[in-house]
């Protein structure tokens, strides 16, 4: 499956889960957003973290959504972005 078919079938349950895992402001960026990925593609997803977020709970959060969804999640957060793309992906993510 690609993961902007998974994100269109599991939008509700993937924004429930991260609020569950301590983050907000989930946003979609990568090639899902721009419309490119292919079957073998991975979900980026760019999340800010609530104060009492650890990095455990970043690892858990990945897991439980690439179980729901069947593929590849990335999740990051705004300081773990690198500079050459973090302008970039902070102008043009979108909401989940």
């Amino acid at each position: 499956m690609k993961p902007s078919a998974a994100l269109r079938k599991y939008r509700v349950k993937i924004k429930a889960i991260i609020k569950e895992h301590k983050a907000a402001n989930a946003r979609v960026f990568g090639s899902v957003l721009n419309g490119t990925d292919t079957e073998s593609s991975d979900l980026d997803i760019l999340i800010d973290p609530d104060q009492g977020m650890a990095l455990f709970d970043i690892g858990a959060l990945r897991h439980k959504l690439k179980q729901l969804t069947g593929v590849k999640v990335d999740i990051l957060t705004p300081g773990s972005l690198s500079d050459s793309i973090r302008e970039e992906v902070l102008t043009k993510a979108e909401p989940i």
